[in-house]
Order: C-alpha cells, then structure tokens, then sequence
C-alpha cells in the first residue's frame, strides 16, 4: 500500500505539474489580446488582469497540491498519526473516547497546518487583485465560529460514527454509508437556516420589481421557496455570485449584494433561470445518486481495508482500530480519486450547459450572455483557459466554448 500511494501521490502531482505549465503558457500567450467574442465588452486591462489573478491562482494551487501530499506522507509514513494515537491510547481512556480524541485532534491539527495558505490566499493573493475584503478580525472570528461547529456537529458526529464502527463489526461499513446519506441531507435541508447566517448577513430582496420578476419565473416553473436573500458577500470579498440552497421545502434564492449591483433585472433573471434549470433538470438528483454510489463503494472498500493488518502497517501505524481506519482512508483516498476528477468535471459541463439551455427557453439567450461576460469581467475569469487543463479540472465550460454554445441556442 505504501508503495502504490507513493505512486499515485507522484504520478498526480506530475500530471498536476504539467497540467498548471500548460495552463500557464496558454494564459501568457494570449494574455495580450482579448477573443473576439469578448472584444468590445471587456476591456484589455480586465482581460490581463484576469490572466494575472488566474496564473497566480493556479501556481498557488500547486503549492497546495505538493503540501497536501507531503502532509499525507508525514501523518502515514511519517508516523504523524501513529504517534497521535499512541498518545490518546495512553491515556487509558474507553476505544470509543480515546478514538473520538484522534479523530478531533486530527481534525483541529490538519486545520492549523493548512492555516498559512488560507492566509496567503486571503490576504496576498485575493489582496493583490482587489477581491479581498477579508479583515484579519473577521477571519478570527469564522475560524472561532467554524471551532464551535465542530464541537456541537462534528463531535457528536464523529462519536455516532465511531460508536456504529465498534458495535457492528460485521455490518458498519453499510451502517456508516447510511449516516454519510442521511447527515447530507439533513445538512442541505438545514444549512441555508440554521448554519449559514452564523457567518453571513442575509435580508429579502427589497427590489420589488425584481421580486416580481423572480417570482413570476418561480411560478411557470412550478417552484416554490423559502424566499429570495441578499447575502453581504462584499464583507469578505468583491466576487459575485447566485446560488439555490436548502432542500424540500426549505429552499432558498441567495444572491450576493456585489452581484445585485452589477447586473440588470433582465441580466439577474437569466442567471436565476440558470440555477433553476439545475433544478428542472435534475441534476442535483442526479449527482446526489451519483456521490451516494461512489460513497457507498467507498465504504465498501473501507469495510474490507479495515481488517486487512497490512493496511496499517503498510501505512505507518503500529495499531489497528476502526478510528485509524476512518483517519487513514480519508487521508489517502483523495491521491487515488484525483484521476477520477475528468469524468466529474465532464459531468458538471455538461450539466451547465444542460442549464443554459434552460435559461435560454426561460429569458433571452442574450441576457444570459450580457450577464456572463460581466461576471467573467468582475470576478477575473479568465477567457482563455488551456484547453486540456480545462478539460480536467474546470466544472463550467471555458468563457468562448459557452457563449458560443448560447448564442448557437439563440440563433
């Protein structure tokens, strides 16, 4: 086991490696001319901006890439996580409790680790190009809040877990893919309620005229909703976004306060038309039913590495335990499940064109387009993407191959 996660975690980070070169190179050599699908409607400043942000975006991802693996090493091969249970273990406390402690510890440890990123990524590289709105304050203050949240969900959680793993030996593998399935459910239906205004401020649209517009899509489509909100996404950066959340019948309509102000009714309209084909289409349906299969195999998989003693030893850990199991699968999965990342991405392309399709039959293609180009601008897409690296990591098609796609629908 050792060898093949050395393997994928070296062969990934090459085809990252080459993949982020070519990203890189394609960018730079057409930094200097905006396509002629956007020319007119962004400016060649906009356009070697974004070119910028995204370089710097992606060699940032790099970094992170190359630390993520070497931190998977350091907690298996390292002996990182062997030395945290072992710890725990002394303290002769129950398998359940002392097993709940590595897990939490581990958690809390990862996080502090990853911390240096996350605040280079804020407050140097989004402050760079002027997204950051992020005050050092604030960003105590989620990690505090995100410190709450794992004590009042994640240790219960954690303990629910633990406690099916040992008291069904035979079956717990099923048992746990039940309570994956049902916490994530639970967690879409409560998020926009309960979780999400712990972070953000959101008021009801106050426009009326565009609430009347929304409302009247709402209605030929047959949805119906908790509301439409105004998020105060410029209190931490100027990006622009809209967003469905919640489920059943705690669905709600979000837009960010910096999107509200860039586009028109029409151009909103269009974007909302977009998210909701998503929902008419079925594709959250559908990747819910695709992610429970494949985290249903997944721990299937676990099921059997559980008591295979190689797995652990192979791994750097001197005592196997349903808690290092957990640990340990959860930190290795992700090298092998990188090369699955085309097929998602292909899904989630075609699911978005899938949607601006529907948009499309909703409200005029054009508005759709008016409004892409203008978040494309705002938010420093960039309008030439490598194709191939696209291919693999991007979940929305590149900027020309989807106004392309609108303006085909609309011909």
């Amino acid at each position: 086991m050792n060898t093949a996660l050395i393997i994928a975690l070296a062969v990934g980070f090459c085809i990252q490696c080459a993949l982020v070169r070519r990203h890189v190179a394609h960018i730079a050599a057409h930094r200097d001319t905006v396509p002629p699908a956007f020319a007119g409607h962004i400016p060649l400043a906009a356009h070697q901006k974004a070119a910028d942000y995204t370089r710097a975006k992606v060699r940032l991802g790099l970094v992170d890439f190359a630390v993520s693996a070497g931190l998977v090493l350091l907690w298996t091969l390292g002996g990182m996580l062997d030395a945290l249970d072992r710890f725990w273990r002394g303290t002769e406390t129950s398998a359940l409790w002392s097993g709940v402690a590595v897990v939490i510890t581990y958690i809390v440890i990862s996080a502090l680790l990853e911390l240096p990123l996350s605040l280079y990524r804020t407050f140097r590289l989004e402050q760079r190009f002027g997204f950051n709105r992020m005050t050092l304050r604030l960003f105590i203050v989620d990690l505090l809040k995100q410190g709450v949240l794992l004590l009042l969900i994640g240790v219960p959680l954690v303990t629910l877990v633990l406690w099916t793993m040992i008291e069904n030996p035979a079956h717990w593998w099923f048992l746990l893919w039940v309570i994956w399935l049902a916490f994530s459910l639970i967690m879409m239906w409560a998020y926009p309620a309960f979780i999400a205004p712990w972070f953000n401020k959101f008021r009801p649209l106050a426009d009326a005229a565009l609430r009347a517009r929304i409302e009247a899509l709402l209605q030929r489509n047959g949805f119906a909703s908790q509301g439409i909100f105004v998020m105060d996404g410029s209190s931490r950066s100027t990006h622009g976004n809209a967003y469905f959340t919640g489920m059943g019948t705690n669905k709600r309509i979000v837009f960010f306060d910096t999107l509200i102000g860039e586009l028109s009714h029409e151009e909103i309209e269009a974007v909302l038309a977009h998210e909701l084909g998503h929902f008419k289409c079925n594709h959250i349906s559908s990747r819910i039913t695709i992610m429970a299969a494949v985290i249903f195999a997944g721990c299937a998989l676990l099921g059997w590495l559980a008591v295979q003693t190689w797995f652990y030893a192979d791994l750097g850990v001197s005592a196997p335990s349903v808690h290092i199991a957990l640990i340990l699968f959860l930190l290795i999965a992700p090298a092998f499940t990188f090369f699955l990342q085309p097929g998602f991405s292909w899904l989630s392309r075609r699911h978005e064109f899938e949607a601006d399709d529907f948009a499309a039959g909703q409200s005029q293609a054009a508005h759709l387009i008016h409004a892409l180009v203008k978040l494309y601008r705002e938010n420093a897409n960039t309008l030439t993407p490598d194709p191939l690296y696209s291919s693999f990591h991007d979940s929305h098609p590149p900027a020309p191959v989807r106004i392309a796609h609108l303006q085909g629908s609309s011909a």
